[in-house]
């Protein structure tokens, strides 16, 4: 944005802690897998001199060590937070994974950041997992710009690249989406593609070269191309218009020339509200090299035009009893309150828990209040505890370096929290407070396991709430109805993560078996039964007797027990004992083993004995009599089904409303939503999307999304319940 020299501290002296909350500029990279993040930030890293040599970031670095593939595949499911220093400015990069089915470490780089990267390959465009990054930007209002990656591919074209990302990004406003520079083009290689070496600077237009592996600026004047102009005025009314200054844009129209200072203030100000998202290239250093292309002028972008944590509006924060408490956010001397965004396990250190300091400072050894963050549906903990913090470091890589303390604004890792979970507040021991948590993804892909071995299974409750410890996306659910220990996914890949962790991290081995629903039982028509329950031994026998109808209820009513017992039949005091007898019988089912529900049952007549009947005779009587009726009667199997919401891309609704008819789904109706989508409103047993969160994600091409929730049990057609019942007869 600017032309000045720069200096950088060198790997030897870099800081690594903020004096200031306006000295941070806390940044995620988002984009789609593959769209160059994780080498953006190994360049930027270089450029800022944190470390020494591109594409190995290691000794003195942060990144990655290309050698080391276990953990780049870390570094691509994972937030990872590397801080750099230029001209004064501490930033905390966060690089976010591309895949979709980690949507829940983005989110959590959004709640961490305070402005954020969108990296867009110049190769693959914009497609709907890029399109889905910037709504999530959008949704949280973060300050973006846009850096279009992968220009030395063949055919790749910035300019047409930006004009793609403006129609994409843009929405009512594409002249809030303009370049800040220009490529300029080397001589053709052979293949007829001319590699990019410098950039013009369209406000200043001063060339600045990195053919030679370094930064050189010319003068005024000395770089001319043919589209400067052109895009040069449409960058500067783009400027203008989103002006705090109203009368900037009559005056300009009417002739008056705005100078540069006054055009990069208004730039600063706009990219810092959100209002303006420029457009950049990148590329990384060659071998030997220092600065890659663009890199400078993507960190004077990110001190000078990012806003910085001042700035930022805090999430609401209150007691843990629920009660409003206001604070000057983002002062270093006000009551502490920090967030776990992030927990991971080191294998020497332990868990390690990465942290955004919202107010206050943090300091190593303190004691701290840690409040939970109501996700007991999850599988994870609420709790309200003290716990003493261990030592705090900033990450670089594998290396975890020391700080005494974390100003109001700054990112660090603290290790040894044991209690603390992701989401959870760390707030201080005489003050308790907790932050609003940010919303999560809603899990929809059941995995079902088992353990391995029995060594496994002594092992496997321990691993998996360590696992969901780590990741408040992912879902631990105990069926009582199946008896499955079912982890709830985002996705397969999210899944084979989850698997991996348990193996390499927690030594847990398990299997994965099929997921069954949660099946029920009904009475097709109406059936009576007879339990007789005598027996005589010596002493005391037993003596019940019972006879009882049965009939079906509508959906919903569950189990209804009616006394029609005339004379003292059955005496008082054994009705309840036969009501017993017959609900245990229900939830232990009549037929495949499934509990029986929507039923009445009535009590006729029975008889007793004087002396050997009894409370254990008469609920053994009932439930034989339902079992007797249930053997005369035909027997519905009731399956679960879900209301299901899909927001789709119109291109799309179609094959969706397909899919779902030969998913045996009940179309409720259509939405029109903004941005060229859809939301279609369904009704679809649930044994028929188990895996519905791959076959969309596939259908639409990563640009559908869909959420769930039980509605009701129905009968299951015949030829499906039939199937399903010879699936388990060749299983067992």
């Amino acid at each position: 944005m600017g032309d000045k020299a720069h200096t950088h501290p060198g790997a030897a002296g870099r800081a690594t802690a903020a004096d200031h909350p306006a000295s941070v500029r806390n940044v995620v990279l988002v984009g789609h897998s593959g769209s160059g993040k994780t080498t953006l930030v190994e360049a930027l890293a270089l450029t800022a001199g944190a470390v020494n040599r591109a594409g190995r970031v290691e000794d003195g670095g942060c990144v990655s060590d290309y050698d080391d593939m276990e953990h780049r595949q870390q570094r691509s499911v994972q937030l990872s937070l590397v801080p750099v220093e230029w001209d004064g400015i501490k930033i905390n990069l966060l690089d976010t994974p591309g895949y979709a089915d980690f949507v829940g470490e983005l989110r959590a780089g959004l709640r961490a950041a305070d402005a954020a990267l969108c990296v867009v390959s110049a190769s693959d465009g914009v497609d709907g997992s890029t399109r889905m990054v910037w709504e999530e930007c959008a949704a949280v209002g973060m300050p973006r710009a846009i850096v279009i990656t992968h220009l030395e591919a063949a055919r790749a074209d910035f300019e047409e690249m930006t004009r793609i990302c403006a129609e994409a990004f843009g929405g009512d406003d594409p002249d809030a989406v303009l370049p800040l520079y220009l490529p300029l083009h080397g001589p053709p290689a052979p293949d007829g593609h001319a590699p990019v070496t410098g950039l013009v600077g369209l406000l200043t237009r001063k060339l600045f070269d990195y053919a030679s592996g370094e930064r050189v600026a010319s003068e005024p004047g000395e770089a001319e191309l043919p589209q400067l102009d052109e895009a040069r005025s449409m960058l500067i009314e783009g400027i203008i218009s989103e002006s705090e200054d109203e009368t900037l844009m009559e005056r300009y129209l009417g002739g008056e020339q705005v100078d540069v200072k006054t055009l990069v203030e208004d730039l600063e100000r706009a990219v810092a509200r959100g209002v303006f998202f420029p457009v950049l290239a990148a590329a990384p250093a060659a071998d030997g090299a220092r600065q890659g292309l663009g890199t400078v002028e993507l960190l004077e972008l990110v001190t000078r035009g990012f806003p910085t944590p001042l700035e930022r509006t805090a999430p609401r924060v209150t007691t843990p009893e629920g009660a409003g408490r206001e604070l000057r956010m983002c002062d270093p001397e006000e009551s502490l309150v920090a967030e776990v965004v992030k927990t991971s396990s080191d294998p020497y250190v332990g868990r390690i828990s990465m942290v955004r300091v919202f107010s206050g400072t943090l300091r190593a050894d303190q004691t701290v209040h840690v409040s939970g963050h109501g996700m007991t549906d999850r599988g994870h903990e609420d709790h309200d505890v003290d716990e003493r913090i261990g030592a705090l470091s900033t990450p670089f890589g594998k290396q975890q370096r020391p700080v005494s303390h974390v100003i109001a604004g700054d990112l660090a890792c603290v290790a040894r929290l044991t209690r603390a979970e992701t989401g959870d507040t760390l707030s201080a021991k005489d003050d308790p407070l907790l932050m609003a948590p940010w919303e999560m993804p809603d899990p929809l892909l059941p995995l079902a396991i088992e353990a391995h071995s029995k060594p496994d299974e002594d092992k496997l409750s321990q691993g998996l709430a360590r696992l969901v410890a780590e990741d408040p996306t992912m879902r631990l659910e105990h069926n009582q109805d199946t008896h499955q220990v079912v982890l709830w996914c985002l996705g397969e890949a999210h899944a084979d993560v989850a698997l991996e962790r348990l193996r390499s991290r927690y030594g847990v081995q398990v299997d994965v078996v099929p997921h069954r629903v949660s099946l029920r039982e009904t009475f097709g028509g109406r059936a009576a039964g007879r339990g007789r329950h005598v027996k005589q031994s010596g002493g005391h026998g037993q003596y019940a007797i019972c006879e009882i109808e049965v009939e079906p209820l509508p959906g919903g009513s569950g189990i209804e027990f009616v006394d029609k017992v005339v004379g003292g039949a059955v005496p008082r005091q054994f009705i309840p004992s036969v009501e017993k007898g017959v609900r245990t019988q229900a939830a232990k089912g009549v037929a495949a083993g499934h509990p029986l529900i929507d039923v009445r049952v009535t009590l006729l007549d029975g008889k007793a004995h004087s002396v050997d009947s009894s409370d254990a005779a008469f609920q053994t009587a009932g439930a034989l009599a339902l079992r007797e009726a249930a053997a005369e009667a035909r027997i519905h199997l009731l399956e679960p089904v879900a209301e299901v919401s899909v927001l789709v891309g119109d291109d799309y609704v179609g094959s969706v409303m397909s899919d779902l008819s030969g998913r045996r789904g009940k179309v409720l109706g259509t939405e029109q939503t903004s941005g060229g989508r859809t939301l279609i409103r369904a009704e679809v047993p649930e044994i028929e999307i188990g895996r519905y969160a791959v076959d969309l994600r596939s259908l639409s091409h990563g640009t559908a999304r869909f959420d769930r929730r039980y509605a009701r049990h129905e009968p299951m057609p015949a030829q499906v319940a039939d199937r399903l019942r010879e699936e388990v007869r060749v299983a067992s």
